[in-house]
């Protein structure tokens, strides 16, 4: 960062940890602070600052955009399974020689009377669903649905922000509901649909939490799909909070 000139921070978002990292942040004098949503959910919630919507053309557009832009700090806040997004992210970062951490809320870990079972992807979840139940309380959002698309014998019941697209499942309700989501929503949902398996990422956090105890309490299978890795080297905060003081430390003059 060049003396006389305003920082400016990046924050790649859509999550609520990236929203609280900008309320963090923009109370801060003289930083210019700028998010940027994917675009992919309508209506989104929007954060504190300048917010831009819209893709970047990939790691070379993101690179391009750092240095047109000066951004000092870029931080990767975008959804723990946003795979593609953070490996331009960190490609990007070290094109344009601008440090980058990313902000991961923690995974979640089973406790005591869980029955998950660990899979590496959406298809590898639905090759274990028929032994699992017939009635399916899907919670991956409405992307990647065609890897249920085969399963005519199994009801789903998808719950996603916005209306999932074809390819999906035959037999399928839609649940159109934003988190964060009660313990006792979550039991009378689970009753009500009869269902008896859970199929969800493992995207941490308390917002979608509460399915996992009501799918404990009812003695429920989770079929839980790992998060991928964070890019190599990649610094990473578990909180805004911790992401704030990083970013607070690099900004802080010599």
């Amino acid at each position: 960062m060049t003396a006389m000139t305003t920082p400016h921070v990046l924050i790649l978002g859509g999550t609520t940890e990236a929203r609280r990292l900008a309320e963090l942040l923009h109370p801060t004098p003289d930083l210019t602070l700028t998010s940027s949503l994917a675009g992919r959910v309508a209506g989104p919630r929007l954060p504190p600052g300048e917010v831009r919507i819209g893709g970047f053309g990939g790691a070379e557009g993101l690179a391009a955009w750092l240095r047109e832009h000066r951004v000092d700090v870029l931080v990767d806040a975008t959804h723990p399974f946003a795979a593609r997004i953070s490996l331009h992210a960190a490609r990007a970062a070290a094109t344009a020689q601008v440090p980058l951490v990313a902000l991961r809320r923690p995974s979640w870990t089973p406790v005591a009377g869980d029955d998950w079972h660990d899979v590496g992807s959406l298809a590898e979840a639905a090759t274990l669903l028929p032994a699992l139940g017939r009635r399916v309380f899907l919670t991956t959002g409405r992307l990647g649905l065609a890897a249920f698309a085969a399963l005519d014998d199994l009801w789903f019941l998808v719950r996603s922000v916005d209306a999932p697209e074809p390819p999906h499942p035959a037999r399928m309700e839609v649940l159109l509901d934003r988190g964060p989501f009660t313990l006792d929503g979550e039991r009378e949902l689970l009753r009500g649909h009869r269902i008896d398996v859970v199929v969800t990422k493992d995207s941490g956090g308390a917002a979608t939490a509460p399915k996992l105890t009501a799918a404990r309490e009812a003695g429920l299978p989770v079929v839980m799909v790992r998060r991928p890795p964070v890019p190599e080297g990649v610094p990473v905060a578990a909180d805004p909070e911790q992401a704030a003081g990083w970013i607070g430390e690099l900004l802080r003059p010599a």
